[in-house]
């Protein structure tokens, strides 16, 4: 691409938010703050190709922030009485807000032993979950979908019949095989480029479902980085003008969510030239959370469900509503996101400092109706760990080529990452901060641009389905390093 291309590009693309409105620090509306399980973290969605060349539209949903993995016991999981849903829309209804599919994830747990107080594990677990004492299995259901109205449902995979297991939480030595020379001592495995390079545990939660689909359910790292801890700290200089020596840091970094995985083959949406993706939780009316349920009892279609959660771009909720419409939204379909155009077209954060969005309507274009969309006639996205791939996506000259939108008049060149799609090691708050002028003015060479100093996740992704990185250890992870290494100098 000429560099008049790209400087246009630079100039005029701006599909972002002021400084925080994209950070992820996974603390957002009142209600849901009190419900890990439910909490949606982050939700990915972009084209993929698979190792036969096959087209995938991949999407992700993680959820249950913050999760420690020096703890013990380590029961971290989905919850039984949740149900995890990945919708999508298509074309011409990505702005009514409807979604076309919808994707259900419903978990089981049972234990092996319970006459032990050893919850999770009862020695070094196996690659076919030997050992593993907390285990889950999972439904997946297809269902056609006319905005809130469902259609025909499709079991794609149940439980054991179809080895539709979650691999275990990384321990650290009872689950070595998660780790750098197998040894649970050791950091957690880095991202690898081959399928069959995959941590053993990993390779067994991959798995091929009817109708070409793939999916993977279980414990990841949290993949998104930035200092988000510093922005509500107000300090935008990150510690520099505090000269705080642990700072900047990745606020996520050596945590752990849990992530849905779902490969969605390209013929299975319809012919659609652009998709929209969000994702919901929604949790049984006056249940207990954690408890412990059968698919047979978590009846269906007629379980009285209550929507507790939903995200498309990150973070609509947390950075653009007032807490008055918080819970709202994440009870609420985007069909209603009209109503909230008001805090996309003059968002709050504007007033506090001296940049607005460079082009008018720009927020409201993202997230009204608040969905992530992808432009299915492009080539693949580029992956993290691949030589041609940005984090900063078009403005570190990482775009790729649409078939049926012209947005900038520059032959059809769009962003490569966020906001069309979002990729696993999209650096959304940077691309944020540059894209409403707060980094330099247009013409400015951005491609190594680092705005709070978390230019890379704590650990690598993969390259290969379920692309999201390996779960840290309980024994060896970044926080760990992060305190031993702190030193406030000062006694009392």
């Amino acid at each position: 691409m000429s560099k008049k291309v790209f400087a246009a590009l630079a100039a005029g693309f701006v599909l972002a938010t002021p400084l925080a409105a994209n950070a992820s620090s996974h603390m957002d509306a009142p209600l849901i703050t009190f419900d890990d399980a439910a909490n949606t973290t982050d939700v990915y969605a972009f084209l993929s190709e698979g190792d036969k060349g096959q087209l995938y539209l991949t999407t992700a949903l993680s959820v249950f922030p913050f999760e420690e993995p020096g703890i013990g016991p380590n029961t971290y999981r989905f919850d039984d009485r949740v149900r995890y849903a990945i919708n999508v829309s298509f074309d011409d209804n990505i702005a009514q807000g409807q979604s076309n599919l919808r994707y259900e994830f419903d978990f089981s747990t049972q234990y092996s032993n319970q006459n032990t107080i050893l919850q999770a594990f009862l020695g070094t677990v196996a690659p076919n979950g030997e050992n593993q004492n907390l285990r889950q299995t999972y439904r997946v259901t297809k269902v056609e979908t006319k905005g809130r109205k469902r259609g025909k449902r499709t079991v794609l995979g149940v439980g054991e019949r179809d080895d539709l297991f979650v691999p275990p939480n990384n321990q650290g030595l009872v689950t070595p095989l998660y780790n750098r020379g197998e040894n649970g001592d050791r950091r957690a495995k880095g991202g690898v480029k081959r399928s069959d390079r995959l941590d053993p545990y990993t390779q067994s939660g991959v798995v091929n479902l009817d109708g070409g689909y793939q999916v993977f359910a279980g414990q990841r790292d949290d993949g998104f980085y930035a200092d988000i801890q510093s922005i509500f700290d107000l300090d935008l200089s990150f510690g520099e003008t505090t000269g705080t020596k642990t700072k900047p840091f990745d606020s996520q970094g050596g945590f752990n969510v849990h992530t849905i995985v779902l490969n969605i083959p390209i013929e299975e949406l319809n012919g659609a030239k652009i998709a929209g993706v969000f994702a919901t939780t929604s949790r049984e009316r006056f249940s207990k959370p954690g408890a412990t349920k059968s698919f047979e009892e978590f009846t269906r279609p007629n379980a009285p469900l209550k929507q507790v959660g939903r995200q498309g771009n990150p973070l609509f909720v947390e950075a653009l509503l007032p807490i008055n419409k918080k819970d709202g939204y994440n009870q609420s379909s985007p069909e209603t996101d009209l109503a909230l155009a008001q805090f996309a077209q003059k968002p709050e954060l504007s007033s506090l400092g001296p940049v607005e969005p460079i082009i008018p309507g720009l927020l409201e274009s993202i997230y009204i109706p608040d969905l992530i969309k992808v432009d299915l006639t492009t080539g693949p996205a580029r992956l993290a760990g691949q030589d041609d791939f940005n984090r900063l996506g078009v403005f570190g000259g990482d775009v790729l080529k649409s078939e049926v939108q012209d947005p900038f008049g520059n032959g059809g060149f769009i962003p490569g990452g966020w906001p069309n799609g979002r990729r696993f090691g999209d650096d959304v708050l940077d691309i944020a901060v540059i894209a409403v002028g707060l980094a330099g003015p247009a013409g400015t060479d951005f491609s190594t641009a680092d705005v709070d100093g978390v230019s890379e996740n704590d650990i690598t992704f993969n390259d290969v389905f379920p692309y999201a990185a390996t779960p840290h250890n309980g024994r060896n992870h970044p926080n760990q390093r992060r305190r031993r290494s702190s030193d406030d100098g000062a006694s009392e």
